[in-house]
């Protein structure tokens, strides 16, 4: 997410750092860029204006242009102030009040209700040991409470049995009533889409808000809308008053338009954001982590809870201590491609270490994709027990074998040894150096990958 206006805003402040000293004219011409930036980004004109005004204001005075590192400051003035205009501090889900508490979806049809219905849920569920049932409040759209069950059931999440004939209304209350009978801690209504100046279907979401008095009432907005995003925020919040907004399909949306002006049009927080189709796929909105990754800062933080959450404590206990003899074998480097899969695969992970933001174009090029994993993972698993274990005794013959076994070819196979190779010389210079010979530098590459990148 981000990648365009990441990649414009990082050519502008490279000209910054460069100079000793910046005059008015260097900060007027940076600013000229900024704006054509975030324009692009497809940010609302009004926000940008005023993002502008308020950084020239800040960045054409004296702290800055005496500065020892104007350069810098100008960047941190950025920083601050779209951390700011992201809305400041986190603003996460708020299920407070007597049990069951109900939280009601609503927005477009298409901007993935439904799924989200299922993501948080499952949330929830996993996280916060939260009792959860879902309802499908769509009687309008084919399938739309069958697509819910199903969902639930993937999820582990039970949902209302499907009554024909009902009102959305009644299925709201069928869905409070139900869930004080089975102790539940929140009720997720997913309602149907419906435009903005739909008058009657608006007045029907409002009926069943005033019915549940729902803790929160959260708009799930497709980013790849836009701007168009943001006029839907602020209708909705007009007629309904939305108390966030959850934005889906962000791993999707290069500019990030929609996630810079919600905030700064409607006053509601954007609390979740949707980065793929998976059920797990669903992040916390952090402001100050977004602007950092915009700014090509990486986010650590982020990334050290996705490791967190992902990672098996036995497989990383067994692979420190592997680590601690200077082991690293084919089944190892498996394990670590997995792992780098369930976190992302490269282009997330890249999202988030700082320095990277220079290099994902060459990743991009270089198609590190799942398709590059799913390759490597047949390519290991066509290989013998003994050959995953000792990766010299694997000869032209054998590599033939395994690249027929495989769907690949030798050059692949070739690419996947030699990143194995670079990768156990990491592990045992980690070993005999400690954790700290495993941090990459700014402007490196994690070992191995540099066999996938683009030649010049």
């Amino acid at each position: 997410m981000f990648e365009s206006l990441s990649d414009r805003l990082s050519g502008v402040f490279d000209k910054l750092t460069r100079r000793g000293a910046l005059s008015e004219a260097d900060v007027d011409a940076a600013l000229k860029e900024v704006r054509l930036a975030l324009l692009e980004a497809d940010v609302a004109l009004g926000v940008v204006k005023d993002f502008v005004a308020d950084m020239r204001k800040r960045a054409i005075g004296h702290e800055v242009l005496k500065s020892v590192t104007p350069g810098q400051q100008v960047v941190k003035i950025v920083g601050d102030a779209l951390t700011e205009m992201l809305g400041g501090e986190s603003e996460l889900l708020s299920i407070v009040g007597a049990p069951p508490a109900a939280v009601l979806l609503v927005g477009l049809q298409g901007s993935g209700k439904t799924t989200t219905a299922a993501k948080i849920a499952k949330r929830l569920t996993e996280r916060e040991n939260k009792r959860c049932l879902m309802a499908s409040l769509d009687i309008r759209r084919p399938a739309a409470q069958e697509q819910l069950r199903v969902l639930g059931e993937q999820a582990g999440i039970p949902t209302l049995p499907i009554v024909a004939g009902e009102t959305p209304v009644a299925i709201a209350n069928r869905a409070m009533a139900a869930a004080r009978l089975q102790g539940a801690d929140i009720v997720f209504l997913d309602t149907a889409g419906r435009m903005h100046v739909d008058a009657g279907m608006m007045a029907e979401v409002v009926a069943v808000r005033d019915a549940v008095q729902p803790v929160e009432t959260l708009l799930v907005a497709d980013s790849l809308t836009g701007q168009d995003a943001v006029n839907v925020a602020r209708e909705f919040d007009r007629q309904l008053g939305i108390t966030g907004v959850v934005l889906t399909r962000m791993d999707g949306d290069g500019r990030g338009g929609a996630a810079l002006s919600m905030r700064a049009v409607t006053g509601k927080p954007i609390k979740l954001i949707g980065t793929g189709e998976k059920l797990d796929a669903l992040e916390d909105f952090h402001p100050a982590r977004i602007s950092s990754r915009i700014l090509g800062m990486g986010d650590v933080v982020s990334l050290v809870e996705k490791a967190a959450e992902t990672i098996e404590q036995e497989d990383a206990e067994k692979m420190a201590k592997k680590m601690a003899r200077g082991e690293f074998d084919l089944d190892d480097l498996r394990t670590q491609l997995k792992q780098m899969k369930k976190m992302g695969g490269m282009k997330g992970l890249m999202s988030m270490l700082p320095g990277m933001g220079k290099i994902q174009k060459q990743v991009a090029e270089a198609n590190l994709s799942e398709d590059m994993f799913k390759h490597q993972d047949a390519i290991i698993s066509s290989m013998t027990p003994g050959e995953r274990k000792n990766a010299r005794i694997l000869n032209a013959s054998r590599k033939k074998r395994v690249a027929a076994g495989s769907g690949t070819s030798v050059q692949e196979i070739n690419k996947l040894l030699k990143m194995h190779q670079q990768m156990a010389k990491m592990m045992k210079r980690v070993s005999k150096m400690g954790a700290r010979g495993m941090m990459p530098g700014p402007d490196s590459m994690p070992p191995g990958f540099e066999n996938f990148m683009p030649r010049r």
